[in-house]
């Protein structure tokens, strides 16, 4: 019986995080091809996941001030929470570095339920 509530107790607090998100998936990497309508990010397991832009698309930089489309560059490291929509991903907001210093290490990809 212990087991069981133990176990219980595990489960609920590991659901807990994984709420923070909602469904969105959380895209981690560097800019390895960036156009008016997407970006595709290479993540560190070497992975290419093209991400769509919309009008409602919110930029920031890594310090959460409001930046611009024209801030990305190719070699940047993001951070992009996009919505899934039928077998796209549509960007709801892209974080990035304020200036691009160079191509950095790729990040990840991950759902975030």
């Amino acid at each position: 019986m212990i087991h069981r509530a133990l176990t219980l107790i595990f489960a609920v607090a590991l659901a807990i995080p994984a709420f923070a998100h909602g469904d969105k998936v959380h895209v981690l990497g560097v800019i390895e091809k960036l156009s008016a309508e997407s970006v595709t990010v290479k993540t560190k397991e070497g992975k290419s996941i093209e991400v769509k832009f919309a009008p409602t698309t919110a930029y920031l930089t890594s310090a959460d001030k409001p930046a611009k489309f024209s801030d990305l560059a190719v070699g940047q490291r993001v951070v992009i929470h996009a919505d899934p929509k039928g077998n796209d991903l549509i960007a709801a907001t892209v974080k990035f570095a304020a200036n691009a210093a160079g191509p950095a290490t790729a990040g990840s990809a991950s759902k975030q339920p």
